[in-house]
This record gives structure tokens, sequence and C-alpha cells, in this order.
């Protein structure tokens, strides 16, 4: 049994710490989708683009500056992104939006490949949640254990806001009925940018946890972290938050279970099939609501 868990501790912890990075993006993905009803293409871009933040803030700046900056930066872009390339498509069709989502994904790639010549870059060492810690047998790093501690804080911190809040209720409001809410005299417009510069600020504290555990930063590096983030919030129900962490630490949890087993290769294919399997019996997702049209 001390062999057992000796053996299967290490992955164990990675699945619970990537699972909490997933969650930070996938909330993202799922408030928007709760206002909007749009899937956020360019959200894992976004993503990465803060871990070039970093990497190009560190070399010139104090850690003490440039972690908070980029934060700053990464809720800039996400603020920006919203506002040149969504709000003029307000009252267009869903399907420009979502094309115009795509755009920005491929216009925020290219711009990273042309300044960076799509080298890879070396992602800094933040101290202390950089460290190695021992737990039990297994030896990790330091974020490993913070990332589900801080992950739980600050969605504690989110729903606190969405419940007990002026601005709170307005998300509320206009994602139940959007057009409602606007008769109303609810500042849609408002309530729209602070949907996306919480979700880009989420983004950027989970960017800082994930490359410090994967520390080579690429353009295309938050393809996949972004793709499963967004599955975690379809496979939780896309526009409950509870969903969206709860589906973010049960993806995070079975690809490291799977890669335990020996089964590496099939670690992404098993993400995206456990999808498909719960969206065969629960088009919803295990904690959306059904959504039952009056004709």
């Amino acid at each position: 049994m001390t062999d057992f868990i000796s053996a299967n501790l290490p992955y164990l912890l990675g699945g619970i710490s990537v699972g909490g990075q997933y969650a930070l993006i996938s909330i993202g993905y799922t408030m928007v989708y709760g206002i909007l009803r749009l899937i956020n293409f360019a959200h894992g871009d976004i993503f990465t683009v803060a871990g070039f933040f970093m990497v190009y803030m560190s070399a010139t700046m104090p850690l003490y500056i440039s972690l908070p900056l980029t934060i700053v930066l990464t809720v800039a872009l996400g603020f920006g992104v919203e506002r040149v390339a969504y709000k003029p498509l307000r009252q267009a069709p869903r399907m420009s939006v979502m094309i115009s989502a795509i755009g920005v994904s491929y216009l925020l790639q290219n711009l990273m490949w042309y300044v960076t010549g799509g080298l890879a870059k070396q992602y800094p060492t933040v101290p202390f949640i950089s460290g190695t810690v021992t737990v039990y047998t297994a030896t990790t790093k330091m974020v490993t254990l913070v990332t589900p501690i801080l992950t739980f804080v600050l969605v504690l911190a989110l729903v606190q806001l969405i419940n007990h809040t002026k601005i709170g209720m307005a998300m509320r409001a206009v994602s139940k009925d959007f057009e409602t809410a606007k008769l109303m005299g609810i500042k849609i417009d408002r309530v729209i940018s602070v949907t996306f510069i919480i979700g880009s600020f989420l983004a950027a504290v989970g960017s800082i946890l994930y490359f410090t555990n994967y520390t080579a930063v690429t353009p295309t590096v938050g393809a996949m972290p972004g793709l499963k983030a967004f599955v975690a919030a379809v496979f939780g129900g896309i526009g409950s938050i509870p969903g969206a962490v709860i589906g973010a630490f049960i993806i995070g949890i079975s690809e490291n279970i799977i890669k335990a087993l020996g089964l590496t290769t099939f670690s992404d294919a098993f993400t995206f099939a456990l999808l498909i399997f719960i969206l065969i019996f629960k088009p919803s997702g295990l904690f959306g609501e059904d959504d039952n049209e009056k004709v």
C-alpha cells in the first residue's frame, strides 16, 4: 500500500495542481458565455500573452514590479479585446461575433510569433512557489500546493462578488435575460467589461501558476490548456462557475491518472472522450441548467 501511494502521489498532486490552473482559465470562458452567449476563443491566447508579458517584464524590472504589472497588462489586454473586437458587434448575429473571436485568437498568435520569432522563452523563477517541497514521499514544487488553495480563495471571492455586490447582481440579471436587463436600466457595456476584466485577471494568475511548472513559453503553448479549460467549462455546465471549477479538477486529475497508468499518449484524448461521454447523457453538463424554450 505504501509503495502504491509513493508511486502515484506525485500524479495526484500534479492533477490537483493543473486542475486548479485549468479552473482559473475556465472561469473566464464560462463567465463570458453566461453573459454574452459567446465562446471567447481568444481567451487561451490571452493566457499565453500573460506568460510573455512576465518573461519580458522580469528581464528589465524587479519581480515585485513585473509580477503585478503582468496582471495589469493582461487585464488591459482583455478589456481592449472586448472593446475593439466584441463591443462594435453587440447587435450583430452571434456567428459574426464568434468569427471575430477566432480572428482575435489568430491575431494574437501571429503577433506573438512576430515578436518572439517563434522561439521558446524561459519563464522566470518566481520565489516561494518555484521552490521544492516534500509531501509524504513525493517531492514537488511549492506551486503544486499553492494552486488549489489560491484557486479556492479566488473562486470564493468571485462568488461573494457575484452574490453580494451591485455589479454582481447586474451580472446575474444580464445572464438571465439580456434584453430585460437592458430595459431595466442596467449598463450592459459596463457589466460585460467587468466580466472580461475578471476573466483576464484569473487567466493572468493561472498563467503565472502554469508557467512556474511548465517553464517554456511559446506562441501556441496556451492552445491546449485553453482548450481543456473550455472543455472543463462545458463538462461542468457552461455558465456555471462551480461547474467549471469542478470540471477542471476532474479533468486535471483524470489526465494525470492516465499518465500514471503509462498511457501518456492518450491523456489528451481521454479528456475529450470523457466530455463526449458526459454530454451524451447530460447535454447541459454536470451542473448546467437545461434550456427549455417555450414555443
